[in-house]
């Protein structure tokens, strides 16, 4: 059923008033009130929000419609059609500053009416949507000088790297020797890598808060699929780090964007690494069911702040507790978009100092 339009009548003439409503409930609108007073018209107001106000420019008491609209636009942003007998130059103009949504003079025909509101509802609700628009368009340019920031600072110390190594080998190359300059090599490369990574999350996120972030989907062995990236991680962990992969059987098939599920895991798997600096067993396990897969990363880190927990799918958010350990904030948000557009879901718990879990469900087929 469709909601009725809610109007309040802000006339002065009691039959007058009586006499509207009795055309607006003809019309299928609702009248949430009557008030001839700016005070009245006020608690009215307080007492429930209206849609829409049908103001008489002559009211009882001191203040007229003129000066009410102008208090109620600037406190509830409700739209105003003056309603009333004045027709005249002056009070026009002195309308036309409350940038009213309709004027209609008395006597009016009951289509004029109807018509004068639809008119005024189409325009607020025009003006919303653009204020919409407005907002989300300086919310991404927000976000996106935030990235610019993220990116100088993210980029200047692995750039610093390279010259660096690089003006090293071409100086005193000849003087190192092989295991030191494929060492130095091993730097440069791993600055590169980091660069790289850093571009693609910035150009990820920007895709997805700009709306054009696309899944193409194909057929996975999910436990394979799982079984590379993990293997990836073994080279590089600490020696107090212990990596386990626990898939409930050996092959199940699923539909994902390899690209963006591969860095969901990454993600993950990356921080349950980073955020557990003393070492622990970080555990992978795998099950399924005939349509859902689910996927949980344990780690035995520091954990999640209460306070942050509200907010760590947030851009450019970071706990408490990070200390000095690297990050942009860019990690977890991402991999939220990306569950998300798998239609999957994606939970956590999490206690100080005791570990973190992030767990991940996604449809096996679309």
């Amino acid at each position: 059923m469709t909601e009725l339009t809610k109007i309040l009548i802000v006339e002065d003439e009691l039959i007058a008033a009586d006499s509207l409503k009795i055309d607006l409930q003809k019309l299928s609108y609702q009248v949430t009130g009557i008030a001839n007073t700016h005070q009245k018209a006020l608690k009215k107001l307080a007492e429930q929000l209206p849609d829409l106000i049908l103001m008489d420019i002559r009211l009882k008491g001191k203040d007229n419609g003129i000066l009410l609209a102008q208090e109620i636009r600037s406190q509830y942003n409700i739209p105003v059609i003056y309603l009333t007998a004045y027709a005249d130059p002056d009070t026009l103009n002195q309308a036309k500053k409350t940038s009213p949504y309709g004027y209609l003079v008395k006597p009016y025909k009951l289509k004029d009416l109807s018509a004068v509101i639809e008119i005024a509802m189409q325009k607020y609700q025009d003006e919303i949507k653009y204020q919409d628009l407005i907002k989300k368009a300086e919310e991404l340019n927000a976000m996106k000088t935030h990235a610019l920031a993220v990116a100088s600072h993210d980029l200047r110390s692995p750039l610093t790297n390279i010259l660096g190594f690089s003006e090293l080998l071409k100086d005193y190359g000849d003087q190192f020797t092989e295991e030191k300059k494929q060492l130095y090599f091993d730097k440069i490369k791993e600055a590169v890598f980091n660069m790289n990574e850093s571009l693609e999350e910035l150009l990820l996120i920007s895709r997805a808060e700009e709306g054009k972030l696309k899944i193409y989907r194909e057929p996975v062995n999910i436990v394979d699929f799982f079984q590379h990236i993990i293997d990836g991680f073994y080279p590089s962990l600490e020696t107090h780090h212990q990596l386990d992969f626990k898939p409930q059987d050996q092959e199940c098939m699923i539909e994902i964007d390899r690209s963006l599920m591969r860095t969901v895991i990454n993600n993950l798997l990356s921080n349950a690494i980073k955020y557990s600096p003393k070492g622990g067993k970080i555990e992978v396990t795998l099950t399924w069911t005939e349509n859902q897969v689910q996927f949980m990363i344990e780690d035995q880190g520091i954990g999640i702040p209460i306070e942050y927990q509200e907010k760590m799918f947030q851009l450019f958010q970071r706990a408490s507790n990070v200390g000095t350990i690297k990050g942009n904030g860019l990690g977890l948000s991402i991999v939220k978009k990306a569950v998300e557009l798998h239609n999957g879901q994606i939970q956590f718990k999490s206690q100080i100092n005791q570990g973190t879990i992030f767990i991940i469900d996604l449809p096996k087929n679309y």
